[in-house]
């Protein structure tokens, strides 16, 4: 009887935290692994994967691969090349303009700032048709920022990344003592080194978040990019793959999994690699 008790005492206090977690990991995992079984299915249509793993062939990687008509490896260099470009300029310029809002004094600070939250209201896929209309425009006058070019793609994401990229690391930004730029004004130290040579290395959790999810964001992006990229040359793999599966009742959507997986693999080893300054990123608001 004491055991019994015991153990729904231990259930209402700690065992349903344990439950939660269980029923969490098995909703968000099950996707996954739904995909995973769909990538290595002989059938290429989604009722035949109903079952996980019920078959096991490469067939879907390699015609995906393989397939002249569809160049996935090209697609794949595409979102790499322009998700990893878009992320570094806007951490470059979002580390900047969080610094100078964080530690200088000028006229418009406070309405800047506010204008940076107001911008992120509007997500981006309301103004595709502006969006559309002016890299159009822009394009007859700089043709290395018009349709169909990657740098056109890049400066449509800065301009959507650096609001709330430049909020965030402010925030982060004003959690490092300024008795340390004081220190460094003294010594002699300008606002560029003391930023790159003293805050820099401080703030390194965050930069690696802001860096990967900006990466996420671009590399999973299938509405801009579908709306200024049309040579199938210049896809990225998000706008390259829905051209596989455009009727629900393809048989496309083994190779459509498949590429899916190798899409992801670089997200994975990046989170990976920069797991502990993630976790840094994420408790540092409560340590410091």
């Amino acid at each position: 009887m004491t055991t019994m008790s015991s153990f729904f005492s231990w259930v209402a206090q700690r065992g349903w935290r344990h439950l939660v977690a269980i029923v969490m990991c098995v909703f968000a995992i099950f996707p996954l692994l739904y995909v995973v079984s769909a990538s290595f299915a002989s059938s290429g249509t989604l009722t035949a994967s109903n079952q996980l793993f019920a078959s096991f062939t490469f067939d879907n990687y390699v015609d995906l691969l393989s397939d002249p008509d569809r160049p996935y490896l090209t697609w794949w260099f595409n979102t790499l090349i322009i998700a990893a470009s878009a992320a570094t300029i806007a951490l470059l310029f979002g580390s900047l303009a969080a610094y100078a809002f964080s530690r200088l004094r000028f006229r418009g600070r406070r309405i800047g700032l506010g204008a940076l939250v107001l911008t992120q209201l509007f997500p981006q896929f309301l103004g595709v048709v502006a969006i559309f209309l002016l890299v159009r425009t822009l394009g007859d006058a700089v043709p290395a920022l018009g349709l169909n070019t990657h740098t056109g793609l890049i400066a449509v994401y800065l301009g959507g990344a650096l609001g709330i990229n430049t909020y965030l690391m402010y925030g982060y930004f004003n959690t490092v003592p300024r008795e340390i730029d004081e220190a460094a004004k003294i010594d002699g130290a300008s606002h560029v080194r003391t930023f790159f040579t003293i805050i820099l290395p401080l703030v390194a959790p965050i930069l690696v978040i802001v860096w990967m999810i900006t990466y996420i964001a671009v590399a999973g992006d299938y509405v801009i990019a579908s709306a200024i990229l049309s040579d199938p040359n210049m896809q990225t793999a998000t706008v390259g793959l829905f051209t596989l599966i455009n009727t629900f009742r393809s048989d496309n959507w083994g190779a459509f999994s498949a590429g899916a997986i190798l899409s992801a693999l670089p997200v994975v080893l990046m989170f990976l690699y920069g797991q502990k300054y993630i976790i840094g990123g994420l408790s540092a608001g409560s340590v410091k």
